[in-house]
């Protein structure tokens, strides 16, 4: 009874971990650029004296679904989304860089390019400070090109350019505040052939239908190994009674 109960304990932890991580997909199923967590999960043996005759579950660690979004078209011209693979470099509130696909930007008050979450947008040189302009413009490769005030449309000037990596997928790792680092904490390089397209989003690539499936599916489970904890219960209190009978 012992072995029934080490199994079911530790899976309705997993499942708990499970539904929390499911949880956070579904709450982020409309953030711009989100990339959804996946768990992953093992069984152990448990050691001690004697054989290893328990086994119990265990995290075995925390991935990410690199899978794209759909892309939504939104004629703002500070929007931008990255075309295939690449990343969006951003300074995080520690000073670090970090990458993201969420292209909605905006320009704070300071003239500091900010995205949606005020981190501030790396450029060739650091974060990139803008001028005031009639007019600014993204281009593929990520040139930000500006019209002057007072000046025509014919008169626009590159100020700076997105700072677009990309990097290897496996060697990124995802923080608590949904930015991707590099796993070495190296900042990687910029990368040419990383495109954007201007006046674009990118959704998120939680599924919803499915998140909701699982999220009913790890309930059912959930609730399955609890009545086993409780069954294990019974057996035992059961047995007790036997011998004391004997």
């Amino acid at each position: 009874m012992d072995r029934m109960l080490y199994i079911a304990m530790s899976a309705a932890g997993q499942t708990m971990a499970a539904q929390a991580v499911n949880s956070h997909n579904l709450a982020n199923v409309s953030t711009h650029g989100f990339r959804a967590d996946l768990l992953e999960a093992e069984s152990l043996a448990l050691y001690g004296p004697g054989q290893p005759s328990r086994v119990y579950s265990g995290i075995k660690g925390q991935a990410v679904d690199f899978a794209a979004g759909a892309m939504v078209n939104t004629g703002r011209d500070l929007d931008v989304a990255v075309q295939g693979r690449g990343w969006i470099a951003v300074q995080a509130n520690d000073g670090s860089e970090a990458y993201t696909r969420a292209g909605d930007l905006h320009i704070n008050t300071t003239g500091v390019l900010e995205t949606a979450n005020g981190l501030m947008v790396l450029g060739n040189g650091g974060p990139i400070t803008l001028p005031p302009a009639e007019k600014l413009e993204i281009g593929a490769d990520g040139t930000i090109s500006i019209q002057p005030l007072g000046q025509t449309a014919a008169t626009l000037a590159v100020v700076d350019r997105l700072k677009l990596v990309n990097p290897d997928v496996g060697t990124l790792v995802k923080g608590p505040d949904g930015l991707l680092r590099a796993r070495d904490g190296i900042a990687a390089a910029p990368d040419a052939g990383v495109r954007v397209s201007a006046g674009s989003l990118e959704s998120s690539n939680v599924n919803a239908v499915e998140e909701m499936v699982k999220m009913i599916s790890l309930a059912r489970q959930f609730e399955m190994q609890v009545k086993m904890m409780a069954t294990a219960q019974q057996d035992d209190a059961a047995a007790t009674q036997i011998m004391r009978i004997t």
